[in-house]
């Protein structure tokens, strides 16, 4: 069983950064597909960014695309999610997710409690 811990939430004012991490244990990290997901107040959960289990490859969505970078540390059994420019619509609660299938997955098996990330204008 996979357990997954973020943490590196917080406020910011529009045009800052953060930097989210996510603590994996229990599993076999280098070979987890892992993503970030964020859910806004009434709305549903969103794909935010993944990275392969090498970390070879990076996929978002266009409304991140340039302004966020996921990454992982094999060694540190750790991915994290570099959040620029950060936008007043980026503010969600963030969620790692993973799962040992490979990109892209047809869905993720794993998943952390969140960590909120609020932006002010």
């Amino acid at each position: 069983q996979v357990q997954l811990v973020e943490s590196g939430g917080g406020l910011v004012q529009a045009g800052g950064s953060l930097r989210l991490s996510c603590a994996a244990s229990g599993g076999t990290f280098s070979s987890l597909t892992m993503g970030w997901f964020g859910q806004a107040p009434g709305k549903e959960r969103e794909f935010v960014a993944a990275i392969t289990r090498s970390g070879g490859w990076t996929y978002y969505p266009d409304s991140v695309k340039g302004r966020f970078t996921i990454s992982r540390d094999n060694a540190k059994n750790t991915v994290y999610l570099q959040m620029n420019s950060l936008k007043p619509e980026d503010t969600a609660v963030y969620y790692c997710a993973a799962t040992y299938s490979g990109y892209p997955p047809g869905r993720y098996d794993y998943w952390g409690q969140g960590t909120q990330v609020t932006v002010s204008s």
